[in-house]
């Protein structure tokens, strides 16, 4: 193994998305994570969305740089396989229903029993205490009580999602954070501790100044479409050609610049619209006097009287825009590997380090795949490891 994690091992305990995609992050930059999945049908994320041979796209990359074991939780050898790795783990990553890890007797307290130092990353819908802790609870719940979703969409409309399972992604990387948190006060203390993420508290922390602004004066901020309330000029704006440009101009002199390269010198002289303030009273005015102009313009046009301007602004991407863009390119953010049949791309990891980059060193494999290898280094023979699987203990 080389990277900057290198020297952590992390026992992976979960499906779907926001235990595995913890994990991923550290397996990203050179944790050893075994991924105990169990034997049949493995991790659901396997047949998600779309599937090539049988197996799902999404799944490469969520299990890249991992090692998969086929190990039956419900059983008791497969409960005590789980305390042997956990023994010489340094993060222990679970995402089931508070009270499951308990009732296997694979709780922080009993794990910990034989490795103080352990950490535990536990993630769930709604946390390991309070009265709702019992209660199932995927992304979209979290979403949806934490603020996300009632902001999302246009006001004369239902909430909508954001296209991707975002309360489960932040969740994982809240995860990751008190993970290397916990591991560094360890090395002060040799002391472990349990990391205890709530989806909904995941999306809660990103939810800027509503807390606040609402707990001041009762203001509640409301869904406003392509806008960003309270920010003036921030918006997406449509152009000549149907596309559309998203422009964000609310810095006292980028608003300047803009409206001069626009030849709106009007508006630059106008001392109400100096700063934010002023500039949030005649919201609707700044909008038409832009839109008014990019409607007259094709977006590549747009764009580049923008840049040259030096006004923050970009065309909105979809995938085939992602893979066709010569930055993403340079920045290694479209890494290309093989399948048996054909080549396959997978996201770039991020973030960047100068000195200790991090890599793929392979993408997902099959269920089992280092079971033997896994289960040999904790000293089972082959014997044990054979009967182990005819009792349907092993995948």
């Amino acid at each position: 193994m080389t990277g900057p994690l290198s020297n952590l091992k992390v026992v992976e305990l979960g499906t779907l998305i926001a235990g595995p995609y913890c994990a991923r992050l550290l397996a990203e930059f050179g944790a050893e994570v075994v991924k105990i999945e169990s034997p049949g049908d493995g991790d659901p994320l396997r047949k998600w969305r779309v599937l090539h041979e049988g197996n799902s796209l999404w799944w490469y990359a969520q299990a890249r740089n991992k090692k998969s074991v086929a190990v039956n939780l419900r059983e008791p050898d497969g409960q005590q396989i789980v305390r042997e790795l956990a023994r010489g783990a340094d993060i222990v990553v679970e995402n089931f229903r508070p009270g499951t890890m308990e009732r296997w007797g694979l709780g922080y307290e009993a794990l910990s029993r034989d490795n103080p130092g352990l950490v535990m990353v536990r993630l769930s819908g709604f946390g390991q205490t309070g009265p709702y802790k019992d209660r199932p609870g995927f992304g979209a719940i979290g979403e949806s009580m934490g603020g996300m979703r009632y902001v999302t969409g246009y006001p004369d409309r239902a909430p909508v999602r954001v296209g991707i399972s975002i309360g489960d992604s932040l969740a994982a990387m809240f995860g990751v954070i008190g993970a290397l948190v916990a591991v560094n006060e360890r090395a002060r203390t040799g002391r472990g501790q349990c990391v205890d993420v709530a989806l909904y508290e995941a999306v809660f922390a990103m939810m800027e100044s509503m807390l606040p602004e609402y707990s001041l004066n009762g203001y509640v901020r409301e869904r406003s479409g392509a806008s960003l309330p309270g920010i003036v000029p921030s918006n997406t704006y449509s152009c000549r050609d149907a596309k559309y440009v998203v422009i964000g101009a609310n810095a006292d002199s980028i608003f300047k610049r803009m409206m001069r390269a626009i030849g709106r010198a009007d508006l630059v002289d106008d001392p109400s619209l100096a700063s934010n303030d002023g500039r949030v009273a005649r919201t609707e005015e700044l909008d038409r006097a832009i839109e008014d102009w990019t409607s007259r313009h094709d977006l590549d046009t747009v764009l580049e009287v923008l840049e040259k301007a030096e006004v923050p602004s970009g065309r909105i991407y979809s995938i085939a825009d992602i893979v066709a863009d010569v930055h993403y390119q340079a920045r290694g953010m479209l890494e290309r590997h093989r399948l048996p049949d054909r080549e396959i791309m997978l996201p770039g990891i991020v973030p960047k380090l100068s000195a200790t980059p991090s890599e793929t060193r392979w993408i997902g494999l099959r269920l089992g795949e280092h079971t033997d290898a896994v289960l040999g280094s904790l000293g089972y023979s082959g014997e044990r490891i054979a009967g182990l699987r005819r009792r349907g203990v092993l995948g």
